[in-house]
């Protein structure tokens, strides 16, 4: 679509950057762009209204037209594929801050348990695949199961359908994006946001930018929090951290972006409920049975350096190079329904919940780099704008457990697979909570060996190419080709084994888009993607949840999963292009699927025998309805499907994990300049417990599916009073029904995530 109009008067422009270093520019702006359409003014004018994206508190923004990976060059209304923008804006005012709690609302994303109830950190799906590895930073893979916090994120981007032009192996379908805040040489500011709130809830963020020198700039962020979860005294979260970036410009075509980040993320987990068959249903009103000793502690270190270099007019150069370390650890509690043995003998046969323990650690060094090339030529006739990268990888993960004890006696015996077993129950003889049940277990460990060896290498090459065919088709095409060498080696239930062989992976992505009119345009795509046997880091040899299949012969020879989508779309700008509408049907089929089979823990699997699909329909909405009320929604329809599996009794089923609707949108009505309110809401259909890729827990006895998620729906509202230019007050109130629900399930049933209780918080933003 072509964009020939100002989004924004200069006065606006100037009015919104009315302090710090942006308000001289602004002016500039008035100045030389008061009634011009130029080409010199419309940058001008775009970079002025960036300067209000990076504040974003007097005026709040809830779309985005370009994405923050430099190698899609389109506008996002114009690029083939279905991406949701969620602004700082939007996020800040929805009062979520984890990654995991932003992602879980949006439209196509659900969440999941891992592998003993945890895996280290959170997992997410979307359009019904795996994307807990397809996690990027500023365009590079953000490899661990790591608390994730958004402090020092700009916006986040959510790419739906396979990517792996764009992000190597995995991305089945989708992957996640986020940008981050790097220092600027444009303007001084500097911003505080202080909240408190219910369940001791405290937050203090610091956004602080500084021009050194005309060429040169620093900009700090800072993060301290504390909450008890929701609901749940005694679950508790804490983060401490800091982004530390600096920019130099020693020239106009040369500069060097260097960014330090630490984030430490130490919680008390909580691992929920659990779905009692008999009923039906969750157990709900559950006490909270943590641990005196439990924890879950991330930490994050990375250092990145970004060099841009203009070597001519049409040739940019372009590399993100990332050195980093994450350390994740946990000994968290779970609780499941169960019966006393017939030898108990307090209360031989009596309903009980008994105690579990699940724990595990992981160390994770990586470094990859990522050159490209961007060159602006006429070929054929025809202009194009040409993108070679290459991308080296290396993730080294050592994955282990801790050796534990427990201090206290048991208080009953129950049985499971182990045969009988001394537990720890949290109901008496007579059905009552036992006392002191924090301290019920007394648990003792010490941290022991790695069990699973970890490391890939990846050398990576592309080519991609945006052109006008004619001036109403535009063409998007990428070819990707990743060469890996891959080891694991893994001690536990299948022994010691060494796994070891290397491949080539190749996918494609095409997309053609012809503008109907002015405003709107229709698009079509075509890519790929693919996965490899042991791909997902954390697993060691546990074919069911990611983790490598088979013997190490057998692993060695196992093809890659394949994923292909088809998309057929329409975007169209609105209201003088201040808001963009989207809709999008898809069908995306992964083959050659590895499955697990016998004992739910095996190693063993049939390799490349599954099939699966998952086909739609999406919309979305982002921007301004009128010059008061904004909006951020999207939607998704879908259905899910096995067509091939080593067992019969699996076609036709659900997958599991998978949400036929799911629903948000976030509204903001500003009726004057001192005030502004809205809120969102968001809706999630009932899915399935079972392993990732493969068909939902199913009883042919019932005809129902065994572990049932409830669906869910859950409000929330803000409010601003805009009390000066530097001063700010914002109320949230979330879950605002106090609604209990569910977010995720293990595949036992057990394990099923509580979502945040009713909380209110108010922030003060204080800017200079």
């Amino acid at each position: 679509m072509k964009n020939t109009k100002l989004t924004m008067g200069a006065q606006t422009i100037a009015a919104a950057l009315a302090f710090g270093g942006g308000a001289v520019m602004a002016q500039e702006s008035v100045e030389k762009c008061e009634d011009a359409t130029s080409a010199e003014c419309k940058a001008a004018s775009d970079e002025a209204i960036e300067l209000i994206r990076i504040h974003g508190v007097q005026q709040s923004i809830y779309r985005y037209n370009k994405s923050g990976d430099p190698r899609r060059l389109a506008d996002l209304v114009d690029t083939p594929q279905t991406i949701s923008v969620l602004t700082q804006d939007q996020i800040q005012e929805s009062g979520r801050t984890d990654l995991k709690d932003i992602l879980q609302a949006q439209a196509g994303v659900t969440l999941g348990t891992g592998e003993n109830g945890n895996a280290f950190g959170d997992r997410y799906i979307i359009r019904g695949h795996e994307a807990r590895s397809d996690v990027f930073v500023d365009g590079l893979r953000d490899p661990g199961m790591t608390t994730r916090e958004s402090f020092a994120t700009e916006r986040v981007e959510i790419t739906k359908g396979p990517s792996s032009t764009f992000a190597g192996r995995g991305s089945s379908g989708g992957a996640v994006n986020s940008i981050t805040k790097k220092a600027s040489t444009a303007y001084n500011f500097g911003r505080v946001d202080a909240a408190v709130g219910t369940d001791e809830h405290m937050r203090l963020t610091v956004d602080l930018n500084k021009t050194l020198s005309e060429t040169s700039a620093v900009r700090l962020n800072g993060l301290y929090s504390s909450e008890d979860k929701p609901g749940r005294e005694g679950i508790e979260r804490d983060r401490e951290g800091v982004q530390l970036s600096y920019v130099n410009q020693p020239t106009d075509r040369l500069s060097f972006t260097g960014d330090l980040y630490y984030l430490n993320a130490e919680d008390i987990p909580d691992l929920g409920s659990y779905y009692d068959r008999d009923a039906g249903y969750p157990l709900e009103d559950i006490p909270v049975y943590a641990q005196d000793e439990d924890f879950q502690n991330s930490e994050v270190t990375t250092f990145t350096l970004r060099t841009e270099y203009d070597i001519s007019d049409n040739v940019r150069f372009y590399n993100a190079t990332r050195v980093g370390k994450t350390e994740n650890e946990y000994i968290t509690t779970g609780m499941r329904g169960t019966n006393r043995d017939a030898t108990d003998p307090t209360a031989p046969g009596a309903y009980t919940l008994s105690l579990s323990n699940h724990q595990g650690w992981q160390e994770v060094d990586y470094v990859t780099t990522q050159f490209n090339l961007f060159w602006d030529t006429a070929f054929a006739g025809v202009d194009h704008r040409f993108v070679f990268g290459f991308e080296y990888t290396d993730e080294s993960v050592d994955n282990g457990v801790f050796n534990m004890d427990y201090t206290n006696p048991s208080n009953c015996l129950t049985s499971g697979r182990r045969g009988v077993s001394e537990s720890y129950c949290l109901l008496d003889g007579s059905g009552n909570e036992v006392e002191n049940i924090s301290g019920l277990m007394g648990k003792a460990f010490t941290r022991g060996d790695a069990d699973a060896l970890f490391d890939i290498e990846t050398y990576s090459l592309y080519v991609m190419d945006t052109f006008e065919l004619t001036d109403d088709l535009n063409v998007f095409a990428g070819l990707r080709v990743d060469s890996y060498d891959y080891t694991n080696a893994t001690s536990g239930r299948s022994g010691d084994q060494l796994y070891a062989f290397e491949d080539e992976l190749y996918n494609g992505h095409l997309g053609l888009v012809y503008d109907v009119t002015e405003n709107g345009n229709i698009y079509a795509s075509y890519s790929t993607a693919t996965n490899i046997n042991g791909g997902e880091s954390d697993l060691g040899a546990n074919c069911g949840y990611g983790g490598i299949c088979g013997t190490p012969e057998q692993a060695s020879q196992a093809d890659p999963e394949q994923v292909e989508n088809i998309e057929l779309g329409t975007k169209w700008s609105l209201f003088d292009e201040k808001l963009v509408a989207n809709a999008a049907l898809f069908r995306i089929t992964k083959s050659d699927v590895h499955e697990s089979v016998g004992d739910a823990y095996s190693t063993l699997g049939t390799l490349n025998t599954g099939e699966n699909r998952v086909e739609g329909i999406e919309f979305g909405l982002s921007g301004d309805i009128t010059d008061k009320l904004s909006i951020q929604a999207s939607a998704a329809f879908m259905d899910s499907e096995v067509l091939k599996s080593y067992s019969e009794d699996n076609l036709g089923l659900a997958l599991s994990n998978f949400a036929d609707e799911s629903f948000y949108i976030q509204m903001r009505y500003q009726p004057n300049e001192k005030f502004a309110f809205g809120g969102d809401y968001s809706y999630q259909s009932e899915m399935y417990g079972g392993q990732p890729d493969t068909a939902a827990g199913y009883s042919a006895e019932t005809g129902e599916y065994s572990i049932v998620v409830p669906d869910y729906q859950v409000v929330n509202l803000f409010a601003n009073y805009y009390h000066s230019e530097s001063l700010t007050f914002r109320v949230n109130i979330g879950n605002l029904f106090d609604e209990e629900y569910w977010t995720a399930a293990y595949r036992s049933g057990a394990f099923m995530y509580i979502g945040d209780g009713r909380n209110i918080t108010g922030t003060v933003s204080y800017e200079f």
